[in-house]
């Protein structure tokens, strides 16, 4: 063998694999996150959060009312919201689809227009802006009325988007399989092509509801009542009458009874859809 050319045997580097730099980084991240609770928990002043947040006594008067009244209500304004919008938006989704060039235009300028502007300037114009332009008019179903309105003005647009990639998403065999059947365009689009968009947009529209609930919180830059308070009025209310944030407290308490079984629902249907793509 001539020297300096060795004995052709590369020694094994020592270090760690990528499994072990795995479990290593996600040792270090939970150690920090460990860190980071216990600092936030030994550095807060419990007592002036208890004092602030959590009155028992407060927190008793709210009820049943915050049940029964602020609650109901929240569910009745994001319920007519979401079926405005919903109805909204296939029609602005067949008109995004359509091949007559006005309807596309019109449809998408409405959904550039509604997506772009924040829902508290559309409850602003419904509020203040309608009974200005039309003195004397009245929305059908007073207060309820134009928070479905306002709220449905909203998530038509993003109702209309995610309705008109469901459809698309349905494969063109299923259209042209209803025509050679005898089946017009509309039946077929009817009957056919919509039933199984809304089985493949229906995760996506259940968030969309998660996110008008929320957006209810709207309402009171519309003046409401006090039988027509929802949630976060009804808590701010309680809030200055007692000069305490229990009330509060309570409301968010209250939304997220609502929000988090809805989150799950999603998420179990989102796993439903991908199990039956494979």
């Amino acid at each position: 063998m001539t020297a300096g050319t060795g004995t052709g045997l590369q020694p094994r580097r020592k270090g760690l694999s990528r499994r072990q730099k795995r479990r290593l980084s996600r040792g270090v991240q939970y150690v920090v996150f460990v860190g980071a609770v216990v600092a936030f928990a030994a550095g807060a002043d419990w007592g002036r959060l208890q004092n602030q947040f959590a009155q028992w006594d407060i927190a008793r008067q709210m009820f049943p009312d915050v049940i029964t009244l602020a609650l109901k209500n929240t569910v009745l304004y994001t319920l007519s919201g979401f079926v405005v919008g919903l109805a909204l938006g296939m029609v602005i989704a067949l008109m995004r689809l359509s091949s007559v060039g006005p309807y596309r235009w019109l449809a998408g300028v409405y959904i550039e227009i509604f997506r772009g502007l924040p829902a508290l300037l559309i409850f602003i114009f419904i509020g203040v802006a309608v009974p200005l332009a039309f003195p004397g008019t009245e929305i059908v179903g007073g207060t309820y009325g134009k928070v479905a309105l306002a709220l449905g003005l909203v998530a038509a647009a993003y109702m209309a988007e995610t309705i008109r990639a469901g459809i698309q998403a349905v494969p063109k065999g299923q259209l042209e399989a209803a025509r050679s059947l005898g089946f017009s365009p509309a039946r077929a689009m009817v009957s056919i092509v919509i039933p199984q968009a809304f089985r493949i947009i229906l995760p996506p529209l259940t968030n969309e509801l998660v996110l008008l609930f929320k957006d209810s919180s709207l309402v009171l830059f519309l003046g409401v009542t006090l039988e027509e308070r929802e949630l976060s009025k009804y808590g701010r209310d309680l809030a200055s009458t007692t000069a305490n944030s229990t009330p509060i407290l309570v409301a968010g308490l209250c939304y997220l009874l609502v929000t988090i079984p809805l989150g799950f629902v999603v998420r179990r249907m989102e796993a439903k859809a991908q199990e039956a793509v494979r």
